[in-house]
């Protein structure tokens, strides 16, 4: 289902449609599955050609961790697996109930825990990539951050460095100061403020990949014509709005996050959904 590939960082052939590990913990706030359902979703997502997971340490509420259900369902990790991590001004995942001032994730001291929590709950000795997170607590400069996870990655703690919720100026900066291969940002048919940095980041072969791509964070998508565009398929919306996202340049990556084995199917189905130049125009009206 997954056999469009792109070369992340330029050495890591991953398929455009990979998951996002999120949701299988409930954080910061919502349902999860259960255990085994979780462990289930994990490896049919790999068994249906998926070699390419989002997660991050801070994704934990309640005793239920997103790298540690990873490493239970999938370690000893296929040799093509890519595991994409982020650390940021959240260090534990509790701490998404912090003031702003109080989150203290970016400081070099936390930034070298962060990693380090990483690599040992995913039970691994490098980190395929990491983004750094930012907008979390304000106009806090990536650069001292960056250059944190530049040091770490020099000394081999990291492969490759990507950065997320960042603005188009704070990817040019980032790209001054470190080799970037991923851009992480909220982008799908409703929020398209990223339509240059999407272009930006395509003419410099960096991968961009979207979080919320069919909706979330109690911004639904809204885009005209949806509803007729699935029916025309007898598709789903959500596999609709995933198709335009992987038409609309072939170096976004997609990270669907589910805790359902049947959504799991369908938005992996997604990339076998060919949409018209009719539907294109139209979805985008």
């Amino acid at each position: 289902m997954t056999a469009e590939r792109w070369a992340l960082g330029g050495d890591l052939g991953v398929a455009r449609i990979g998951y996002g590990a999120m949701r299988l913990t409930g954080w910061p706030r919502g349902d999860r599955p259960d255990r085994e359902t979780a462990l289930a979703v994990l490896r049919r997502a790999v068994e249906l050609g998926v070699n390419h997971i989002d997660t991050s340490h801070y994704y934990s509420r309640d005793g239920v961790a997103a790298n540690e259900l990873i490493r239970e369902a999938l370690h000893p990790y296929p040799d093509d697996l890519v595991i994409v991590t982020k650390v940021g001004a959240l260090v534990e995942g509790s701490d998404i109930s912090l003031p702003a001032a109080e989150m203290t994730g970016l400081t070099p001291e936390n930034l070298r825990r962060g990693v380090e929590a990483n690599l040992r709950s995913l039970g691994v000795d490098r980190l395929d990539v990491v983004n750094l997170r930012m907008g979390d607590r304000g106009q806090t400069s990536l650069a001292g951050p960056l250059e944190t996870l530049l040091a770490l990655r020099e000394e081999g703690l990291i492969r490759h460095l990507g950065i997320s919720n960042v603005t188009a100026a704070e990817f040019a900066e980032a790209r001054e100061i470190a080799p970037i291969v991923c851009v992480q940002n909220m982008y799908n048919l409703s929020r398209r403020d990223d339509d240059r940095l999407v272009d930006t980041c395509a003419a410099a072969g960096i991968a961009y990949v979207p979080f919320f791509p069919v909706g979330g964070g109690f911004q639904p998508l809204t885009a005209r014509h949806l509803d007729a565009v699935a029916a025309r398929h007898h598709a789903t919306v959500p596999q609709v709005a995933l198709a335009w996202l992987l038409a609309r340049s072939p170096n976004i990556l997609l990270i669907p996050g589910t805790g359902s084995l049947a959504h799991l199917e369908e938005n992996l189905s997604a990339a076998t959904l060919h949409l018209t130049k009719e539907d294109l125009t139209e979805l985008t009206a």
